[in-house]
């Protein structure tokens, strides 16, 4: 008989746990909000997001339909529009202000540190690891720096792990249904197997790619990945619990409504989200067909004037992000390809202010990076590999849905690698990377030899294994590094010799 699904019940552990960690991230991504400017306007690509947000607050006339992004400044807006639509809600209260800028950012990435958390709990059934999980990720540079600037990767990032967190949660839904069936003698007469039933769960996971998709184009990659890690999970479960023809049943009764679930509704909520383009009268392309842009004798002039200019206005986005390549010329100093993201080699200057007197007479500056945490992000390759090796070798579950997170934002980046890139492409596969290791750690509590010291015997509240104390000794080097290096996280003040001292690799520079 197959072994039932793990059935985890919420604990005092895990409320402890969770308001600890909630109340980290909180404090971690508030503090100093307002700090880096650059002459009261934004740095970085603020630059590009936050006057398009605010061109939302100043156009927004209907409640539920929403601004446009006009900014003459700069032209085509070449993302989708959700992200600064969430942005221009803070700024509606705050105004055009730091707070405006960049509150909703630090309210996703404090949802981003529990959501990390809460699919750890989900995949491992254990509040430690989710307590470690959600630790990492409080004391992440990458997550930091992504949750305190007003630009869209935190946004994205926050729904791609909702999207994960929902598919753990219809897997194990269904692995209890089927079991239950199993257990019941109600799998029914068809060799297709039973029906699982609308599935809440992946119609949210759905929900949540869709939303990803409408803060940028690379959503599309999740909805590929997790639309197979669906379909194959479901196969796996018929075949587990010995439905006899489990490929056919799966294809039947499963692929459809995968299908419709995680391919159609993100395709719908994607079109939802620009409504306000289609609302408007002044939006970018939204006349293309009928004042001459686009060329005679493009299949785009069969459509409807509205369908045709919203085509025309994605394919010159297409165009636009195609062209940026360095075989093409396109440089910048701060680019950097997906090998170089596994070990956080090539960080980003997001603000930087030098030539500061500081102390009477030495030389100071203020430093901004996208930086990970070097005790997290030097661990990516062999998390990833014990990852693989837990999956396949030891059959180990837990591990397959941050694998596949982890795939999915990191190897379609391999096919374009001429392309233009930056490290914050890789904020999103972080904390798949985070819940791989935050297992890993898992594994080790209460393994290992006995720690014959006393002392530490009896601070531990007991027996203290070797696994448990390495642990925690990693755990410890993250936070220590993560105060190390706050200096460049939050833009402090600090001497030339300092700034020098913890830059320990010349790429970092």
């Amino acid at each position: 008989m197959p072994a039932g699904p793990n059935q985890y019940h919420w604990s005092k552990a895990d409320w402890i746990s969770t308001s600890v960690v909630a109340a980290l991230a909180l404090l971690t991504r508030l503090l100093d909000l307002t700090g880096p400017v650059s002459k009261g306007t934004p740095v970085f690509d603020e630059k590009h997001y936050v006057p398009q947000a605010w061109d939302m607050v100043r156009s927004w006339d209907n409640l539920f339909i929403g601004g446009i992004e006009s900014n003459p400044g700069y032209g085509l807006v070449v993302h989708p529009p959700l992200a600064k639509q969430i942005i221009a809600l803070s700024e509606m209260v705050f105004g055009y202000s730091p707070w405006g800028w960049r509150l909703m950012s630090a309210l996703f990435g404090v949802g981003t540190v529990l959501l990390t958390m809460a699919l750890a709990r989900r995949v491992s059934s254990s509040w430690q690891v989710a307590t470690f999980a959600g630790l990492l990720a409080v004391f992440d540079g990458v997550l930091l720096v992504s949750s305190k600037f007003g630009m869209l990767d935190i946004f994205q990032v926050f729904f791609i792990v909702a999207a994960a967190w929902a598919l753990a949660r219809d897997h194990n839904q269904m692995r209890v249904r089927l079991h239950n069936a199993f257990i019941a003698g109600n799998m029914g007469n068809s060799d297709f197997g039973p029906r699982f039933g609308f599935r809440w769960w992946r119609f949210s996971a759905g929900i949540f790619l869709g939303l990803a998709l409408s803060v940028k184009w690379s959503g599309l990659y999740y909805i590929m990945f997790f639309g197979l890690l669906s379909v194959f999970s479901d196969l796996a479960l018929r075949r587990r619990y010995r439905v006899r023809r489990y490929i056919l049943g799966t294809l039947v009764r499963d692929t459809p409504a995968a299908l419709a679930s995680l391919v159609l509704v993100p395709i719908a909520l994607y079109a939802w989200t620009w409504r306000a383009w289609f609302s408007s009268e002044t939006a970018v392309y939204r006349h293309a067909k009928v004042d001459g842009t686009i060329e005679d004798g493009s299949w785009l002039l069969k459509l409807p004037e509205s369908i045709a200019g919203w085509f025309y206005y994605h394919s010159s986005v297409l165009e636009f992000h195609a062209s940026l390549t360095s075989s093409s010329g396109h440089s910048h100093p701060w680019d950097s390809k997906p090998w170089a993201w596994l070990v956080a080699a090539r960080p980003i200057l997001y603000y930087s202010s030098t030539d500061l007197q500081c102390n009477g007479t030495n030389t100071c500056r203020r430093m901004l990076y996208l930086f990970g945490t070097p005790a997290i992000w030097w661990l990516v390759i062999p998390a990833v590999l014990w990852g693989l090796w837990s999956l396949f070798v030891r059959r180990n579950r837990a591990f397959l849905i941050p694998l596949v997170g982890f795939a999915a934002g990191f190897l379609p980046w391999l096919a374009a690698f001429d392309r233009q890139m930056y490290f914050f492409y890789a904020t999103a596969f972080i904390p798949f990377v985070i819940v791989l290791i935050s297992l890993a750690l898992g594994q080790m509590i209460g393994h290992g030899k006995k720690i014959s010291w006393r002392w530490l015997s009896s601070l531990a509240g007991g027996e203290l294994r070797s696994g448990t104390f390495v642990a925690i000794c990693y755990m410890c080097l993250v936070v220590t590094m993560f105060i190390y290096f706050s200096p460049i996280l939050y833009g402090l003040m600090i001497t030339n010799d300092w700034y020098e001292s913890i830059m320990w690799l010349n790429s970092w520079t």
